[in-house]
């Protein structure tokens, strides 16, 4: 656990190191004595100060929104494509979203992808493969 001393607080507090060691004299401020000195757990000095307590940093993450157009296909070219996808993934779809919109009167497909960055880059593989000419 990180603490501060007299100083170092006064100085994050913006305040005169003698009136920290009031706060701290009065019980408005927790401290523990080591030796002749104060020192403060930076908590406890958040908690003082009406700072937001830091939280721990969980498990980086990193996901992706990809929307592919592909235009030249049609309603029974849309059901290949979305069916050779949605096959593809089945086994390892946790965590990963694929929407298809077809518009007929322009011949245009859209494949909307949320998830993983490994997962949406299958997909995008995928998808390059059954469109291509």
């Amino acid at each position: 656990m990180e603490r501060y001393t007299v100083d170092q607080a006064a100085s994050i507090l913006g305040l005169h190191v003698k009136t920290v060691r009031a706060y701290i004299r009065d019980g408005r401020l927790p401290a523990v004595r080591v030796g002749k000195q104060y020192r403060i757990a930076k908590d406890d000095l958040a908690a003082f100060a009406g700072l937001p307590a830091e939280r721990p940093l969980g498990p980086r993450r990193a996901e992706v929104t990809s929307v592919v157009q592909v235009d030249g296909v049609d309603r029974a070219g849309m059901d290949r494509i979305s069916t050779m996808v949605l096959g593809a993934l089945s086994a390892e779809r946790s965590g990963l979203r694929v929407e298809f919109a077809h518009d007929e009167e322009r011949a245009r497909l859209k494949v909307i992808v949320l998830g993983g960055l490994e997962q949406t880059a299958e997909v995008l593989r995928i998808v390059d493969a059954l469109v291509r000419p």
